[in-house]
């Protein structure tokens, strides 16, 4: 089993065979998230995150949409980066080609993780979301790539954005190292 560095783990559902380990820093985040990442459920998602993590792609990328009650979203790999322009952060993805949708029966509860994309299904690419809270308007709409195991305290804790869009003002909290775990 691989496991990437933000720290995301298996509470209950699907086999995990992949798995990440992150290290948030910020103002309000600090400490290890684990998610098990679903290889089974979302194979091209789940490949997508391991490359990007094994390559640092996510090192130092910010948690630039958070929405009190619903969820963070992080991993725009292109303009996310710590020391960036913020105002571009969310609106990039990885230099890959966007990835086809694979949804599945998973509901979307607390603590699980979902790949983040723009109005068409087919248009995931390298960002993806905690959820704070359920949120099953978005079953059926998103692919489920994985589930916090471990760390869901620290998740809870980071830095809240404003507006209905939930971009986060000043200095945002960010994945400072993101790993690939066995």
């Amino acid at each position: 089993m691989r496991k990437l560095a933000f720290a995301f783990a298996l509470l209950a559902g699907p086999a995990a065979a992949a798995g990440i380990e992150i290290e948030i820093a910020g103002d309000g985040a600090n400490g290890t998230v684990t998610i098990d990442l679903f290889e089974e459920v979302a194979p091209r998602h789940v490949a997508r995150i391991t490359d990007l993590a094994a390559e640092g792609a996510y090192d130092d990328v910010v948690f630039h949409r958070v929405i009190d009650g619903f969820m963070a979203q992080t991993g725009d790999v292109e303009f996310g980066k710590m020391g960036g322009d913020m105002r571009m952060a969310g609106r990039g993805g990885s230099d890959s080609p966007d990835l086809a949708a694979e949804f599945s029966d998973i509901p979307f509860d607390r603590g699980v993780v979902g790949m983040a994309r723009s109005q068409s299904p087919d248009s995931a690419n390298s960002q993806f979301f905690i959820m704070f809270d359920e949120g099953y308007f978005l079953n059926g709409q998103y692919t489920v790539v994985g589930r916090v195991t471990e760390g869901m305290e620290i998740v809870d804790a980071i830095k809240r954005g404003e507006g209905r869009n939930g971009s986060v003002m000043g200095q945002p909290d960010r994945m400072s190292v993101v790993s690939v775990t066995p």
